[in-house]
């Protein structure tokens, strides 16, 4: 597709307190990175956190992350192929703040030793792959934001993301980190609201290996890859959240990451008198609770929850079963936030005030001049 073709690309944008509203913004596919560096005024304020340890925090965006995507496990992969190794797209359905909605995965194919072609969905190591790739956005340097385009991009080697998930203690060889960037560049992700499609893409897009010819073969070589649109939307709308990303890597269970990031975009006003509740139902949008039995779903859930509890999460739960007859239908969690959470929270809280006021200096200062 050439420079000059155009997508249109929909982006729900919604905040705590309001639904979502989904509108429409034309964009320009590209293939190469901008060639030179872009002064941005919007990466600066996403790099700038309310903090000690900035190596401790990074930012989530959560209509991207609401997205079920990385829920598939080797077994249900194994499952989903054809007898040649590929596998037709896979679709959920899930809701966003009310709002319909539903995904579609179509696997990467990827190259294997005997000339074969194999299917692979996105799953955790992904996941990880992606948190080491936002945090690296937030560093000077890697980075490239062009506000006008809505285009953002990440600089990185498959021996930094090494480091990082090592030191994070989420090890991934070089190689399954270069599968993992494979299929996170060659998958495609449909986003349908009320069953009409209003995006598509790849989780990392316009994949460019920076000084080699041979794709991905140096494992120190530098790549750069576009972000999703929603990524760099939010950077421009500044729709993003402050959050510690060391605690979120600490976490051994997908779903435990799942809810911590739930709480931090929902319960932003956390303190010792103000309680937080979900549905068991509602995790279900997380494509994570797919046992066989609903009481191994349950189980599963307590599971992360004690593990929020033992990483200073939350400080305490409660469980209240909804029934009919003798079945249970739903279950009811009442959260109660940690002292840790609630500090948290208040940083990030300042951090949106700080950042309010710093744009609204900054066009001050710019009317200003003009006048």
């Amino acid at each position: 597709m050439s420079n000059t073709q155009i997508i249109n690309s929909t982006i729900a944008h919604a905040s705590v307190n309001k639904c979502a509203i989904f509108h429409t913004t034309r964009y320009k596919l590209v293939k190469k990175p901008p060639e030179k560096y872009i002064k941005s005024l919007q990466l600066d304020l996403f790099s700038q956190f309310v903090t000690n340890d900035k190596s401790e925090v990074s930012n989530t965006v959560e209509i991207w992350e609401s997205i079920p995507k990385y829920f598939f496990t080797p077994k249900q992969v194994e499952k989903l192929r054809t007898k040649t190794g590929h596998a037709d797209p896979y679709k959920m359905e899930f809701s966003y703040d009310g709002i319909s909605c539903s995904v579609k995965i179509q696997p990467a194919l990827i190259e294997q030793k005997d000339g074969g072609y194999k299917a692979f969905f996105p799953s955790v190591t992904e996941e990880l792959v992606e948190e080491a790739l936002k945090k690296y956005l937030t560093i000077q340097n890697y980075g490239i934001h062009d506000v006008n385009k809505a285009e953002t991009w990440v600089r990185f080697s498959l021996s930094m993301i090494h480091r990082e998930l090592k030191s994070r203690g989420r090890t991934r060889s070089r190689n399954e980190i270069k599968h993992a960037i494979e299929v996170m560049n060659k998958c495609n992700i449909s986003l349908f609201k009320d069953k009409k499609e209003v995006w598509s893409g790849a989780i990392l897009q316009d994949l460019v290996t920076v000084g080699r010819e041979e794709y991905l073969a140096d494992t120190d070589a530098h790549h750069i890859g576009r972000l999703p649109l929603f990524i760099s939307h939010a950077i421009n709308r500044l729709e993003y959240r402050q959050f510690n990303y060391d605690r979120l890597m600490s976490c051994d269970e997908q779903l435990s990451r799942f809810i911590y990031k739930k709480l931090i975009n929902r319960y932003r006003h956390a303190n010792l008198i103000n309680n937080y509740h979900f549905m068991f139902s509602d995790l279900k949008n997380s494509g994570l609770l797919q046992q066989s039995r609903e009481i191994d779903n349950r189980r599963k859930v307590l599971s992360a929850l004690d593990e929020l509890k033992e990483k200073n999460i939350i400080a305490s739960y409660e469980t209240d079963e909804r029934k009919e007859s003798r079945a249970i239908t739903d279950v009811k969690y009442t959260i109660f936030p940690s002292n840790q959470f609630i500090s948290e929270q208040k940083a990030a809280n300042k951090r949106v005030n700080d950042t309010d006021k710093q744009v609204l200096d900054t066009k001050s200062k710019s009317l200003d001049k003009l006048i």
